[in-house]
């Protein structure tokens, strides 16, 4: 009797560290498919379930849409975006058959990836305490809003909630407008990469002791975590944290400028190179003592800001741009998209990669001169389970 094709091993790159290690995505949206996605660049076999006649969530959610050479509607490119490298099957594991296969698989697998409510496995006896009844070894990570505990364990999470909620926001836009998102889902994108951390930590220790693990993951908490130096200025100070813009808390001057043609990303770290803008911008404020350091010159933000903004705009942008590359003061223009990928550094670099003869943005991750990027496209739609 033919295997069912969920247990057919695909081609595979030996040379990437997660070969041999087979993941469970039982995972909708974004964070949790980004977390698989990034186990699947690395390497491993990953298998994503969803749920028949539907799928996930984000096939939906265009246009755009990606299409075949012959027309046919793949999905939406969010979809794409975050599913390279993965096998989908469609099963509604609220049937008995469908638990069983869930079962299977799981029993067959190193980690499983659910982003269900709190609970919502556990009626159906796919939760951790089950699937690990059957396979000890087994690590599932779970992916939440608010985590397996507290008040908030039993609400929906979504990425610009999470932002809300966690202070994101807050310190997000211009002083004088209201808060903002950010551009992309930050906490779900963040969640993925943190829960990608953990569950290598796990397996690490399952190497050593035999043992699975449940890894409790929620946007909330990421949210939280990676306000770093804005959360620590708080702790620290009792000042909440306000609205700067393009400008930086704790630097200055780190912001954009206007110069004739555009504005300029200028990064000032440190004295050395504040002083090589001055002499750049032929002025002397980093003679001066309300300016001279970079707590004076927080101190005085303001008339800092107008006095170097009135210098820049007297210049065309790349030539600025080249004096200040000169003398070693970081500095980069604002690209729209299609800059980014005209980008010769970012051509140099591979970011822009093929799976399967689409297009998709490569992982960043390179290990012994490898970009670790899946040779599998996005799956175009879950393949039956009928189909053996």
């Amino acid at each position: 009797m033919a295997k069912p094709a969920w247990q057919t091993p695909r081609s595979s790159d030996p040379v990437k560290p997660l070969d041999g290690v087979r993941v469970l995505e039982l995972a909708r949206i974004l964070a949790g498919p980004w977390c698989g996605q990034l186990l699947a660049d690395l390497g491993a076999e990953v298998i994503k379930i969803e749920r028949p006649r539907v799928g996930d969530d984000t096939r939906h959610w265009g246009p755009p849409f990606v299409t075949a050479e012959d027309g046919t509607n793949l999905g939406a490119a969010y979809f794409h975006s975050t599913n390279r490298g993965k096998r989908s099957f469609a099963i509604d594991i609220a049937s008995a058959e469908g638990q069983a296969i869930i079962r299977d698989l799981a029993s067959g697998a190193d980690i499983v990836i659910e982003n269900y409510k709190v609970g919502g496995l556990s009626k159906y006896g796919l939760d951790h305490a089950a699937l690990s009844a059957l396979n000890p070894r087994l690590i599932t990570c779970s992916i939440t809003g608010f985590g397996q505990t507290g008040p908030y364990a039993h609400r929906a999470g979504y990425d610009f909630i999470a932002q809300a909620m966690g202070g994101m926001m807050s310190m997000t836009g211009e002083p004088d407008g209201e808060p903002q998102k950010a551009g992309i889902a930050v906490a779900d994108l963040f969640t993925g990469m943190y829960s990608t951390v953990a569950i290598l930590a796990s397996l690490n220790r399952r190497d050593r002791t035999g043992s699975g693990a449940h890894i409790d993951m929620a946007l909330l908490d990421t949210q939280v975590t990676v306000m770093a130096n804005q959360a620590m200025n708080w702790m620290t100070s009792g000042n909440v944290p306000r609205r700067f813009g393009n400008g930086h808390a704790n630097l200055a001057p780190y912001q954009a400028f206007p110069t004739l043609d555009g504005p300029l990303v200028i990064a000032a770290g440190n004295d050395g190179q504040f002083a090589s803008l001055c002499r750049v911008l032929r002025c002397s404020l980093h003679e001066d003592p309300r300016f001279a350091t970079n707590p004076a010159r927080l101190s005085n933000r303001a008339e800092l800001v107008t006095t170097v903004e009135g210098r820049t705009a007297q210049w065309n942008r790349q030539a600025l741009f080249d004096a200040l590359e000169e003398v070693g003061v970081p500095a980069g223009p604002i690209n729209e998209l299609d800059e980014v990928f005209a980008d010769p550094q970012v051509i140099a670099r591979g970011l822009a990669a093929m799976a399967g003869g689409r297009k998709g943005v490569a992982s960043p991750i390179v290990i012994d001169g490898v970009r670790m990027v899946s040779d599998l496209a996005a799956p175009g739609s879950p393949e039956s389970v009928g189909d053996e």
